[in-house]
């Protein structure tokens, strides 16, 4: 038995050193461990050579590992001053270091570690209206600026210049959110001469979001914040029979930062048929970002590890996100690098971006377009159909999420990749309908800590956490074994193309480090949370 042993470790051995993925573009390569690791990270070798099965692998998920997982990113995170894990800082450069020891150690990935530089903005703002205070989110990338002076209410929703009265010349534009992004609305704010705006919610529950760019050609940006829908809706209802003067300051700071993906594919499988899945390494400023998104990349890396004691038919990636909360920027700058020969050996894309909200709600992107009438590539209907089996085959309930770009699959299915996922609820307020489905409270957000300090351990659901990774390890598997049943897919669309069927409408930029100016570039590079 012991020879036997030894013989199948050294032929191991041999498959791991010669079985090379073709690097990445800008991607750093790290060198391999020695042949033998130590136990348990190598594969059992009764397992190596046992072929993956859904059900295979979602039995080796549990929620010790996940816990524990998350417990790791908020210890790297209050190690800070920050305690945050924003990209750039050191709690999230040591995030990345994490995920790259813990894929390192299973022996089974290529793992690359891929250099980018963002801009980043840290902002805060405040707003009182005839000097009571309102609760506001600063817009990232909006600038500095103090004004006094009356609201103006903007005509419809802020998208084209026609909507902007006269009357904004030199007063703080009221703008509702809807139909195209935060950004525009902020430069045609500022092209009419406005001096603030003022952009609020369309669903219940507080309004955040970035601008995509410190500046955009449409005109100069105004000092712009988020409300919620219920403060808008009341200036609103009030500014037609009443002045109302708003007392509005920002403060904004800029810098440019080096950040990093990682990428782990795996040395076996079909590489010209990739199932790539995700999820994004960063948090934002105010905490460690445990739901939003480690509840994702944990998740995945559990996931990772599991999968590391079978043998796919299908090359798999995991990839984890940089700078996600602005403006998925990580995962557009992946994609942006590859070829179009190396995109096209990706055959389908896997997000998981907050899996265990609090409040949740099991949601599934809309890949066919049924409910919301945004349709993913060709495939995406059937990634969806393959969740809906997932929950149905358990008794478990499931509702349709927009498939509009908001996360990192957005950059996928720009150039025609089918993807899909699961998403838990973040800012928007359950139902009563889907508080009976789901056990949870209506009229209480999803997450009540998203984007906030308190997205910490505590935040976690782990019944609602459990259920969606074994959920993504179902998918990953059935895909890792065979994209039957999958259509051809979309050929990819040409790069002046603004008839995408997602996340289309206004022409999205992405961001380079920031010196002095900022150009057009093809791409979206933004979180697209109209």
């Amino acid at each position: 038995m012991k020879a036997q042993l030894l013989a199948l470790g050294a032929a191991c051995g041999a498959h791991l050193v010669t079985a090379q993925a073709a690097p990445d573009a800008g991607a750093e390569h790290f060198p391999d461990f020695p042949k033998f690791p130590d136990f348990p990270h190598f594969p059992f070798p009764g397992d190596w050579y046992r072929e993956v099965t859904p059900e295979k692998l979602m039995r080796q998920i549990g929620i010790k590992d996940l816990m524990a997982g998350a417990k790791k990113l908020q210890d790297l995170a209050y190690a800070t001053p920050e305690r945050n894990r924003v990209f750039g800082t050191k709690a999230h450069n040591d995030t990345v270091d994490y995920l790259i020891r813990e894929l390192k150690k299973t022996r089974y990935y290529d793992v690359t570690k891929q250099e980018q530089v963002h801009l980043w903005s840290m902002s805060n703002a405040t707003l009182k209206v005839n000097g009571e205070d309102k609760e506001v989110s600063p817009m990232t990338y909006g600038p500095s600026g103090e004004t006094n002076t009356d609201i103006v209410l903007v005509n419809n929703l802020g998208c084209v210049a026609g909507d902007f009265p006269p009357e904004v010349n030199g007063k703080v534009a009221l703008i509702l959110r809807g139909e195209c992004p935060f950004g525009l609305k902020s430069a045609l704010a500022g092209s009419a001469k406005a001096v603030g705006a003022l952009i609020y919610n369309n669903i219940p529950g507080p309004l955040s979001g970035t601008l995509g760019s410190p500046t955009d050609p449409n005109g100069p940006y105004p000092p712009t914040v988020g409300l919620s829908k219920e403060i808008g809706d009341d200036l609103a209802s009030r500014v037609g029979s009443e002045t109302l003067t708003a007392e509005l300051k920002a403060h904004s700071e800029f810098e440019n930062r080096t950040t990093f993906n990682v990428i782990a594919t795996s040395k076996s499988g079909n590489k010209d048929n990739i199932i790539a899945i995700g999820g994004h390494s960063d948090s934002v400023e105010a905490g460690p970002g445990i739901n939003d998104d480690g509840s994702g990349i944990i998740g995945n890396l559990v996931i990772a590890k599991a999968l590391a004691r079978f043998k796919v038919r299908n090359a798999v990636s995991f990839l984890f996100w940089t700078a996600e909360e602005y403006g998925l920027l990580g995962s557009q700058f992946y994609v942006d690098s590859l070829t179009p020969e190396q995109r096209d050996k990706i055959r389908l894309y896997l997000n998981f971006d907050m899996t265990a909200s609090p409040n949740y709600a099991n949601m599934i992107y809309d890949g066919d377009g049924s409910t919301f009438n945004l349709t993913g590539p060709a495939g995406s209907a059937e990634i969806e159909k393959l969740f809906q089996k997932y929950y149905e085959d358990r008794k478990e309930a499931h509702i349709p999420t927009e498939f509009d770009g908001r996360s990192d699959y957005d950059a996928f299915i720009s150039v025609g990749i089918p993807a899909g996922g699961i998403f838990t609820g973040a800012e928007g307020i359950m139902t009563e309908e889907q508080a009976k489905m789901f056990g949870g409270k209506a009229g209480v957000a999803y997450d009540v800590n998203y984007h906030g300090v308190g997205d910490d351990v505590n935040n976690i659901n782990k019944k609602a956490w459990l259920m969606n990774t074994k959920g993504a390890a179902y998918a990953l598997a059935t895909y890792a074994r065979s994209v039957k049943g999958l259509p051809p897919k979309d050929p990819p669309p040409k790069e002046d193309n603004q008839a995408r069927s997602l996340g289309a409408a206004a022409g999205f930029r992405g961001v380079r480090p920031f010196n002095g100016r900022c150009d057009d570039i093809h791409g979206h590079g933004r979180r697209c949370t109209y």
